[in-house]
């Protein structure tokens, strides 16, 4: 039934913020629109959306891989006190693939992205949890 992992979605604070750190990672601006009106509002279920909707990619990657943004104008979001808490339901992380975890670690802490644990080995892969934008928790993972 499902072939592949096609988007996540992460509502952010500061789009400048989230922006920068997924181009770290590797990602690139695609497109960027304003979501508004009632088709959105229906098919959101949030009244009176307004919101920047930035879709970033992994260029050539093949199934296309992305990360779309939100920005919301309106209504006012409520900030998640329980992002980047890994002990609760609902969304807990999402992980991204490398060829060089050591490497990628050096790079994204040179530009002063935050390790949230050390790396470690588990389950045949190299891995390492950073803090994302609007505290969003990314990891990184490196098959050995």
């Amino acid at each position: 039934m499902i072939s592949n992992f096609d988007h996540v979605t992460v509502v952010v604070v500061d789009v400048d913020e989230a922006v920068a750190f997924f181009a770290l990672l590797g990602f690139e601006l695609d497109r960027s629109v304003v979501i508004s009106g009632p088709a959105m509002e229906a098919y959101m279920g949030v009244p009176g959306i307004e919101a920047d909707h930035i879709t970033l990619v992994i260029p050539g990657s093949e199934p296309r891989q992305e990360v779309q943004l939100l920005h919301y104008r309106a209504p006012d979001v409520s900030v998640d006190a329980g992002s980047g808490f890994l002990a609760r339901t609902g969304f807990n992380h999402v992980c991204f693939r490398v060829d060089d975890l050591d490497a990628a670690v050096a790079h994204l802490t040179a530009a002063g992205v935050e390790l949230r644990n050390s790396p470690m080995d588990f389950h045949e892969r190299k891995l390492v949890f950073l803090r994302g934008p609007s505290d969003v928790v990314v990891e990184l993972a490196q098959w050995t």
